[in-house]
């Protein structure tokens, strides 16, 4: 299963999609003794996420699903707030950024990073 995003992804994301912020959902499914090496990846990337105008928003382990198929289970959940795909883009191309995602990559099994576009507001109406 694929951990990382390839350079064709991300250039189809960087330039293909809303402007301006977005939140990334990141759903992570980590390896057997994958989650030291994460939590060293999550130390020295806050610093560029920092830098590059990101937020994490929230960070927790998985708990049992109410509502999943088989093998939908994940480990832990983060939502990343970032100012723009471009922001996200610099941010993961940034050399220094380069020498830390192989904590990352070994640490996991299976991930999905899903960004996400907040929903239009509509008077009178709420998601269900």
């Amino acid at each position: 299963m694929a951990v990382d995003p390839d350079k064709a992804v991300l250039d189809t994301f960087a330039t293909h999609g809303p402007d301006g912020p977005f939140v990334m959902l990141n759903l992570l499914r980590f390896t057997p003794d994958g989650r030291p090496s994460y939590e060293e990846y999550s130390r020295r990337a806050a610093v560029l996420l920092s830098r590059y105008g990101g937020e994490l928003l929230y960070a927790g382990d998985g708990a049992t699903p109410l509502v999943a198929g088989e093998g939908q289970t994940w480990d832990a959940v983060l939502l990343v707030r970032y100012p723009s795909r471009e922001a996200f883009s610099s941010m993961v191309t940034d050399p220094e950024y380069q020498q830390i995602t192989g904590l990352r990559t070994r640490a996991l099994s299976e991930a999905v990073l899903q960004p996400t576009a907040p929903w239009a507001s509509r008077p009178g109406s709420r998601p269900s």
